[in-house]
């Protein structure tokens, strides 16, 4: 009869986490570098890329953004398009990134939220924020 000790019981689960995270750093490189990001870090790069099927890019914008915007431009004078449609982002206090179709993911670039936009999206395009 065999019997599990407190000590390898608590191995295992110990082992069981750190697959996890492992898996989940290896699946999800993005969310990994929201960790890196930093509020005094300088101007996000600009990108043009074909990723998943769908163009995405990203740059300066001269003339300020959205009318004022509801979040007060919090995204500066960058802007992000998938497929030339605005996806409209944000940057947070911490210096990390979100847009309206990951609000809640905040990761490290523009370029990061752009491909889990395009990932969540799923193939449907994306529509047009109208701000009141």
């Amino acid at each position: 009869m065999s019997t599990i000790t407190r000590r390898r019981a608590l191995g295992t689960a110990a082992s069981a986490a750190v697959g996890i995270a492992a898996g989940r750093a290896l699946t999800a490189p993005d969310r990994a570098e929201a960790a890196t990001a930093r509020p005094d870090a300088a101007a996000p790069e600009t990108f043009d890329e074909i990723y998943l099927g769908r163009r995405i890019q990203g740059g300066p914008q001269g003339g300020g953004h959205h009318g004022g915007g509801h979040h007060g431009g919090h995204g500066g004078d960058y802007a992000v398009r998938v497929d030339g449609e605005e996806l409209h982002v944000m940057r947070n206090a911490d210096g990390t990134w979100i847009s309206v179709i990951n609000h809640y993911e905040p990761l490290a670039t523009p370029r990061a939220v752009a491909r889990a936009a395009v990932r969540e999206l799923q193939g449907a395009p994306l529509v047009p924020l109208t701000l009141v």
